[in-house]
């Protein structure tokens, strides 16, 4: 379909253009919005853990009485395995894939490949408002009787089926993220066939953005793999509605005889590949952002691409890591081991690649690179560490311990948290046409950045000394009483993390609606969407555009009046990437 018959007319009343609308850049919108909300709330759930944490037993200051009215403002055992639970469902299914891969992926794919839209347009106007019932019946959950779900956000059986949390609320999570799973799916088929199917001419796969390369093999992984875990949550949603016995073992089961490792084996075949859909798009944007402000082309661009892909490829056959210690055979754990070290080669390659795009660059610390680079901190993190929870030994000791949770969050909470912080203050004078207020911004980094390596360094040094995860009082025990001034230093640095949100949403709000007009191109960056009017209109080009180089065309003495070069620009030499060693790219003075 060429872009003249996608563009049409742009619709017409309120309702088409702004809540049922079927372009992608307003769904696009919506997805932003919704992934925002739903990180407020897993946001404040996170609080309520590290208060019980710090403070077991004490009364939540202020909004205490009104949360937990009968044990006067303390959080209950029940009310805290509640917490736990809807904290990491909301943060990984409805905060962070909304925000990254359902915002910034409908917003950037038809841009960056010069489409006018998605392949499929009502679909993708469909999977929003199927993702937005399934958010409304999770947060729905916490108000029925008995309370949300409290399995835990991986929903282990026997813990998930009635023997363990009677009630609603745990049945309402397996309607809310099957539903959540659709939606998902519904993303992948439309990214995948828009990519493959629609790209400017020109624009051949080595040509894309790694941005793009990222949502699309994100989104291959989604396709493959969501059908798995909704197959999971079917299983376990009849086990608790049709007394069905595919998870439910022993004295306990009604007839037959189920197996509750089997919802692991499932869980995990998605579970590991879940991280890399959620951590793909976060470096396709990093390793774009990182050439753009270092005013250089990205170092290894083919070696980056084929190192996601190898990762993806590779992910797929990792997942027994998880499960070490539910007595895999020797030989099995053992191959798992192995698998697990050699994902490592790939992230090794692109981690990298991210420091060779940085060497004797032209480096400009706007708002997107301090975020793209603190990306680059984190995961590098999360990948040292994650190497201990790769190897049988060393994971025996860790697991379940609070190293798990800090290698965890290092690795993709914070990982992929950064990338959709430098995917807003990039893309944000593009969505709406205005610029976010710069001082505040850098505000918002250094009091996020700072505090959450307050939070999750620390976790790895209590993990190491052997205190446990998802404790309701680690004071019962006495070994870890001598621990609780890093528990009240992890709960203060994630209050004043937490406040710091508050100067981004101000900066958000009062930047849409009446911060400086942004000009078309304010980062000078060379990717197609920035060829597009600001915010771009219904159909995104006027004409369908072509393409004749590649995405990261800095550096170019060529030019007489800038350094840079866009994919749309006819009439230039092209210079073949990945040609050049590093230190002739050094990039020209600007």
């Amino acid at each position: 379909m060429s872009n003249e018959e996608q563009t049409g007319h742009e619709p017409g009343n309120f309702l088409s253009r702004y809540i049922f609308s079927q372009d992608h850049k307003v769904i696009g919108a919506q997805f932003l919005f919704y992934g925002l909300f739903f990180l407020a709330v897993g946001g404040l759930l996170a609080l309520l853990i590290r208060w019980q944490i710090a403070m077991p037993g004490q009364p939540i200051p202020v909004v205490g009485k009104f949360l937990f009215p009968s044990l006067n403002g303390a959080i209950p055992p029940e009310g805290y395995t509640m917490i736990i639970t809807m904290h990491g469902t909301i943060m990984i299914f409805f905060a962070i894939t909304p925000m990254l891969i359902g915002a910034y992926g409908n917003f950037c794919i038809p841009l960056m490949i010069g489409a006018g839209d998605m392949a499929f347009p009502f679909l993708n106007m469909l999977s929003f408002w199927v993702m937005f019932l399934s958010g409304g019946i999770l947060f729905g959950s916490f108000f029925v009787p008995g309370g949300a779900a409290a399995a835990g956000w991986t929903a282990y059986p026997p813990l998930s089926t009635n023997v363990g949390t009677p009630g609603l609320g745990q049945t309402l999570w397996c309607v809310s993220l099957f539903l959540a799973g659709a939606s998902t799916l519904m993303g992948a088929i439309n990214y995948t066939t828009t990519i493959i199917m629609m790209r400017a001419p020109g624009m051949g796969f080595f040509r894309m953005p790694l941005t793009i390369w990222g949502m699309f093999l994100a989104s291959v992984l989604n396709a493959l793999f969501v059908p798995v875990i909704a197959a999971a949550i079917l299983m376990l949603f009849l086990d608790r509605v049709a007394d069905t016995g595919f998870f439910i073992a022993g004295a306990t089961a009604t007839a037959g005889s189920g197996d509750p490792l089997l919802f692991q084996h499932l869980f995990w075949i998605f579970g590991h590949p879940e991280v890399y859909i959620l951590i793909l798009p976060a470096w396709g944007i990093v390793s774009d952002l990182l050439a753009i402000f270092s005013r250089k082309p990205a170092f290894g661009y083919r070696a980056t691409a084929l190192s996601m892909s190898t990762i993806v490829v590779l992910s797929t056959i990792v997942y027994g890591h998880h499960m070490f210690t539910v007595g895999l055979s020797p030989g099995l754990g053992q191959a798992f081991m192995t698998l697990t070290m050699l994902i490592s080669i790939p992230s090794a390659i692109l981690f990298l690649n991210w420091l060779g795009t940085l060497w004797r660059g032209a480096i400009r610390l706007e708002p997107p690179m301090l975020f793209a680079l603190g990306v680059v901190f984190v995961f590098g993190m999360g990948g040292l560490t994650g190497l201990y929870l790769g190897a049988i030994t060393t994971d025996i000791y860790l697991h379940d311990t609070a190293f798990v949770v800090g290698h965890f969050h290092y690795t993709m909470a914070a990982s992929v948290l950064f990338g959709s912080f430098a995917a807003i203050y990039f893309w944000f004078p593009k969505m709406f046409g205005r610029r976010l207020d710069q001082n505040l911004a850098a505000f918002h980094f250094w009091f996020t950045f700072v505090p959450l390596n307050l939070v999750f360094f620390p976790m790895l040094v209590l993990g190491h000394a052997g205190m446990p995860r998802r404790l309701y009082d680690p004071a019962t025990y006495e070994y870890l009483r001598q621990f609780k001034p890093y528990t009240q230093l992890i709960t203060f640095a994630a209050l004043v993390m937490g406040l710091a949100q508050i100067v981004f949403v101000y900066n958000l709000i009062r930047s849409a609606l009446k911060g400086p007009q942004a000009e078309r191109n304010p980062w000078e960056a060379t990717t197609l969407e920035w060829s597009a009017a600001s915010p771009p209109p219904h159909g995104n080009f006027p004409t369908a555009p072509s393409v004749f180089r590649g995405p990261h065309e800095h550096s170019r003495p060529d030019m007489a009046d800038r350094d840079w070069l866009g994919q749309w620009e006819d009439g230039f030499p092209d210079r073949a990437e990945d040609s050049a060693p590093l230190a002739s790219t050094e990039p020209a003075a600007s």
